[in-house]
């Protein structure tokens, strides 16, 4: 049962941290958890007709030490991104009880958890991705084409940080190219659900009900397109991932088709949402900071910390949640066996005691140990495919364009889960 520990958050700090639309206005955002991580750092959100309760953490040493203690803070008793209690009861009717919508390696713990991270993670060390360098560097050529045939105005994120990642995380998992828009509509409705532009249905606030409704039928999409893959890959197996998670055996059995979908799922949607989120507020940064662009073209040695600052700054994974195994004490607070947590990575990322001056997008910031990949068990399977890849469109992009500037106002997506850029009108010139 859980504790009725204070502090309690009620009222409009509880519902704005629920609320997608509060996800716009970063700075508000910023700002509202740098107030409650200075006051209450683990605090009880309580909004009873709307969700179960849960303990937010915003510092980053307490969200540290729940990412590695994956003994104490499980992942899948309970849903491991946030759900109202509406959307929970109807993910379960569906499922048959399962609070996640779709069982990934994200929603699965120990024992089963390294079993089957095991499958892949070969496949995204980077001695393996190095042997896709050539091939990526051609996908971000073709990329920034683009981008110059626009001739000097774009927006960037549906034109570059959007199709690039995808390409590259289609010709992993082996999806022909001609399939590439619906994987992006698909990945838009799962994890752009919250934002009209995203999901695609035109309708401003929608409720958890509708927008649960939305991801459903896109993960049943997905589910459908990839059994047919794993038919394909049984029988023509070949050089992808996709291949291997259909051949794949653990205790001496195929997964089953409701794993091996999620797997492909996790692989297809967030191996590429996230990457363009990254991606897109990096390009922001620097065509807000034109003498921090200028020294980038000029020395291509800060590539690496403005690939790492910028996936901390714009910590595209916002949150996860959590649930206590057993009794324990975090900042302070007394957590009962069986309490939801949601940790944030956007206030861990923003922690003043870790990241002097968190706000400002510094690629000389040095030491970066940003959670935006995670950390411990659980750390994201395809981070050095996601730093490689962002690397090679950049060297391109610096190579190509000669003067970077906004062309108006860069607009975030409506969502508490996977966050970022939807829009990012940018003005530029060419090198000669």
């Amino acid at each position: 049962m859980a504790t009725q520990a204070q502090p309690v958050l009620t009222g409009a700090d509880a519902q704005a941290i629920i609320d997608p639309a509060n996800y716009v206005d970063w700075d508000s955002l910023l700002d509202r958890f740098d107030r409650l991580r200075s006051e209450t750092p683990v605090v009880r959100v309580v909004n009873d007709e709307i969700h179960d309760p849960f303990w937010l953490v915003t510092s980053y040493d307490d969200v540290m030490r729940i990412s590695k203690d994956n003994k104490l803070f499980l992942n899948s008793p309970r849903s491991v991104t946030f759900s109202d209690k509406n959307s929970g009861a109807f993910v379960k009717s569906i499922t048959g009880g399962d609070p996640n919508l779709v069982r990934s390696l994200v929603a699965l713990d120990a024992p089963t958890h390294p079993k089957y991270r095991r499958l892949t993670q070969d496949w995204f060390m980077p001695k393996n991705i190095s042997l896709m360098e050539d091939e990526i560097r051609a996908l971000a050529k073709v990329t920034v084409d683009r981008l110059v045939d626009a001739g000097g105005e774009a927006d960037f994120v549906p034109l570059v940080s959007a199709p690039y990642p995808l390409h590259v995380v289609m010709q992993i998992l082996g999806v022909p190219e001609a399939d590439e828009q619906r994987m992006l509509f698909l990945t838009q409705q799962m994890f752009g659900g919250q934002d009209e532009d995203l999901n695609k249905s035109g309708m401003a606030n929608m409720t958890p009900q509708q927008i649960m409704q939305l991801v459903v039928g896109a993960v049943a999409d997905f589910e459908a397109y990839f059994a047919k893959l794993t038919e394909e890959k049984r029988a023509n197996p070949t050089d992808d991932v996709a291949s291997v998670i259909a051949n794949a055996k653990v205790d001496g059995e195929h997964l089953s088709d409701r794993d091996m979908a999620g797997y492909y799922i996790i692989l297809a949607a967030a191996g590429h949402d996230t990457t363009s989120a990254s991606t897109a507020g990096a390009m922001m940064a620097l065509a807000r900071d034109p003498e921090q662009f200028a020294r980038l073209k000029a020395d291509r040695d800060l590539l690496p910390g403005i690939v790492e600052e910028a996936i901390r700054w714009t910590t595209p994974v916002q949150h996860f949640m959590r649930t206590a195994a057993e009794d324990t004490e975090l900042g302070g607070q007394r957590i009962a066996k069986d309490d939801w947590l949601m940790i944030s990575y956007i206030a861990a990322n923003h922690d003043p005691s870790i990241f002097p001056d968190p706000r400002k997008f510094d690629a000389t910031r040095s030491p970066n140990r940003h959670l935006a990949f995670g950390a411990g068990a659980h750390q994201c399977l395809g981070l050095h495919m996601a730093r490689m890849e962002m690397k090679i469109l950049f060297n391109e992009l610096l190579d190509r364009i000669e003067t970077l500037e906004l062309a108006g106002e860069p607009v975030r997506a409506k969502s508490t889960f996977v966050g970022g850029l939807k829009t990012l009108p940018i003005r530029y010139s060419l090198s000669k």
